[in-house]
């Protein structure tokens, strides 16, 4: 009888160390890193410490292609006409009509990404699943010689952390079922603001940690704790300077001096699915609760995206169909719309947004497909710096509306 309870109890632990190596890890970043050395590696990968899987988005600065509109073809929406320059300064508020070129914030969801070649210490140049080709300057750690670290989990050789300067070119695939990652499931759970507003998805800490092996730090009392965020099962704002965490053995505790528990943590990140990020700073967070994680979209859940079309409004009643250049910038499906409430920073992906609706000339109202509407503001994109919204119709003429004339928009396939 005790024979056959051992056995048992062999085959247990063998048959969950093999569900543990076999794990699904498709909504993880994998692929292959050919570095200037003629090497190639091939696993999951961990991009600037936090971005991990398809869902989190790559930061940068594009620069904008010189555009110019013949005015035989254009016709603008705008009441801002009448302007005139004395001395070099400009009086009133017209419009120029040629858009100079120059450099826009930008970022993507890296699931749309197929490659990402270097081209320099602060560029890189990105391909995606279309075919289209943009090049992105550094603007945050994400790209160039500042990045925090670039590892790959090789199935063979274990966690290789590189240099910038070691790689020439990442080629994106599915991961499938991989090996499982060294540093354990990817963080997920419901955040709730002190407005009670509540976002679920997957969690950034303090826009560095992103693992359940991760750690959180902090002084408890006089002792310096270092926990795990395995082990945790909530963490709650407890002032400007501490935080309470809950522990899965239902022990709390209080901890302070350190960035993640006070108000110079960098930020909470959600990575939602539905409408794409939300950072929320530490006036506005209440309480984090982690919990098991659905399957994350995996790289082939993302297009690689497509040309923005749609419905304009303007507020004379004007209704114009075709191809979107939104704030003389985004024009595919794969680019963020950003904006701000409150302590909370959005970043929206075009290609999940049903609406957007001009609330006053500071805000716009934010509708995506799954109904959740979000107002915004503090942004170009949702404001009246907006730069115009140029339509090329179905007919090849091209319209361009300003944000004093704007009244709504409704994105569709074509």
């Amino acid at each position: 009888m005790k024979s056959a309870t051992l056995l048992l109890a062999i085959l247990i632990v063998t048959f969950g160390a093999v569900l543990t190596a076999t794990a699904d890890e498709s909504g993880r970043i994998h692929g292959k890193i050919f570095t200037v050395d003629g090497d190639t590696y091939e696993g999951l990968i961990r991009w600037d410490k936090n971005e991990a899987s398809w869902v989190d988005i790559l930061d940068g600065t594009k620069e904008l292609e010189h555009r110019k509109y013949s005015k035989s073809r254009r016709r603008s929406h705008s009441k801002k006409r009448s302007s005139i320059d004395i001395f070099g300064i400009r009086i009133g508020e017209g419009r120029t009509t040629d858009y100079e070129s120059g450099s826009a914030s930008s970022g993507m969801r890296i699931g749309h990404l197929k490659s990402m070649e270097v081209i320099d210490d602060d560029m890189v140049l990105l391909t995606f699943k279309s075919g289209e080709e943009v090049e992105l300057e550094n603007s945050s750690t994400d790209i160039g010689s500042n990045i925090r670290e670039i590892v790959i989990e090789d199935p063979d050789e274990g966690e290789i952390e590189f240099f910038w300067d070691d790689i020439e070119r990442i080629e994106f695939q599915s991961a499938g079922k991989a090996d499982r990652s060294g540093f354990g499931d990817r963080l997920y759970g419901t955040l709730t603001t002190r407005r009670d507003d509540k976002f679920t998805g997957w969690v950034t800490w303090d826009v560095d940690e992103v693992f359940e092996n991760d750690i959180i730090d902090g002084d408890e009392k006089r002792r310096k704790r270092k926990l795990q965020f395995s082990k945790i099962a909530a963490i709650e704002r407890y002032s400007s300077s501490a935080a309470q965490i809950t522990l899965k053995t239902g022990d709390e505790m209080i901890l302070r001096g350190s960035n993640d528990v006070n108000d110079e943590n960098r930020g909470i990140i959600i990575s939602d699915p539905g409408f794409g990020q939300v950072v929320v700073k530490w006036d506005e967070f209440e309480k984090l609760e982690l919990t098991e994680a659905p399957q994350a979209p995996k790289y082939e859940d993302f297009d690689g995206g497509r040309r923005l079309y749609g419905t304009l409004h303007t507020e004379d009643g004007d209704e114009y169909t075709g191809y979107i250049l939104w704030d003389y910038d985004e024009e595919h499906t794969w680019e963020l719309l950003n904006g701000e409430n409150h302590d909370m920073d959005f970043d929206i992906e075009f290609g999940l947004i049903k609406t957007i609706e001009k609330k006053s000339y500071r805000a716009a109202r934010v509708t995506v497909l799954d109904g959740r509407e979000f107002v915004l503001r503090g942004c170009n994109d949702v404001d009246e710096d907006n730069k115009g919204i140029v339509i090329t119709t179905d007919d090849d003429d091209e319209v361009i509306v300003d944000w004093n004339e704007f009244e709504r928009i409704e994105f569709k396939e074509k």
